[in-house]
């Protein structure tokens, strides 16, 4: 698939989550009682909002560093984009219990940072570990 393809399969796939999302908002009632509003505005949001933050991420990171591969954003922008849409839904969702204090907040964005920390960490663990080793003659 070419980065163009990608692209715009990426921006109209985030577009049918945004209108997924606002019919689940205009549409559905959350306090039915069955749960099915609330869990699919979580869905909907969740998807449509780590579309958008992956597009964005990526055309940010593709203006910056145009020497380097696209697709090697491509990556790190979905990984990211999914962090921050989790940080989101899930204190939307604690929000909505009434469970959400300030010291919750800090331990979800401590977790989802040593998450992106390992997956960090990682990436640079194995570009050190493909370098070619130099033979002693």
């Amino acid at each position: 698939m070419t980065l163009r393809k990608y692209l715009i399969t990426m921006a109209f796939t985030t577009l049918i989550c945004w209108v997924s999302f606002l019919i689940v908002l205009f549409r559905i009632d959350p306090g039915n009682g069955s749960g099915l509003g609330l869990t699919l505005f979580f869905l909907a949001l969740f998807f449509a909002l780590w579309g958008t933050l992956s597009l964005l991420g990526f055309l940010v990171r593709f203006g910056l560093k145009r020497q380097e591969t696209p697709f090697k954003h491509i990556g790190i922008s979905l990984r990211q984009a999914l962090w921050f849409a989790i940080l989101v839904c899930l204190t939307l969702l604690l929000v909505s219990q009434e469970l959400l204090v300030w010291w919750m907040s800090l331990i979800l964005v401590a977790g989802l940072a040593v998450l992106e920390g390992f997956f960090l960490a990682r990436s640079l663990g194995v570009k050190h570990h493909h370098q070619p080793k130099l033979k002693n003659y």
